[in-house]
């Protein structure tokens, strides 16, 4: 059986085309895997449930009896060791669970605004 002339050039078209489309695609088209979608849904969930938690962990933190001890010891850490003192203060560790999360303490920490001076003790956690 013989081929047409033309349908040569016509495959090597459409291959090199698919490869073309593909490689436009996954470059500049913003198309991904099925890996990295669920890689970059599984973060933003875990992004939304950390935000979630961070009113939980103020009102843990303005309802607490020794909240001007505890805010006390976090402003004494330094700074790279404040998210470890939150922890220690259980405002990270949420209703439910035993033991803190990090991802909530460091929010927790950003929203606390440590940094603030002390002397406004009865404003020191923001209200979010």
């Amino acid at each position: 059986m013989n081929a047409p002339e033309w349908l040569k050039p016509g495959i090597y078209g459409a291959v090199i085309g698919a490869v073309f489309v593909g490689v436009v695609g996954f470059t500049w088209g913003g198309w991904v895997t099925g890996g990295t979608a669920n890689d970059r849904a599984m973060a933003m969930s875990r992004d939304d449930v950390v935000a979630s938690m961070v009113p939980v962990c103020l009102d843990m933190a303005r309802s607490d009896p020794v909240q001007a001890d505890k805010l006390a010891t976090i402003r004494a850490a330094s700074t790279y060791q404040r998210r470890d003192a939150l922890m220690e203060a259980g405002w990270a560790t949420m209703p439910g669970t035993d033991a803190p999360d990090r991802d909530i303490a460091q929010a927790c920490l950003a929203a606390l605004d440590v940094d603030r001076s002390p002397e406004r003790a009865e404003n020191a956690v923001d209200e979010g």
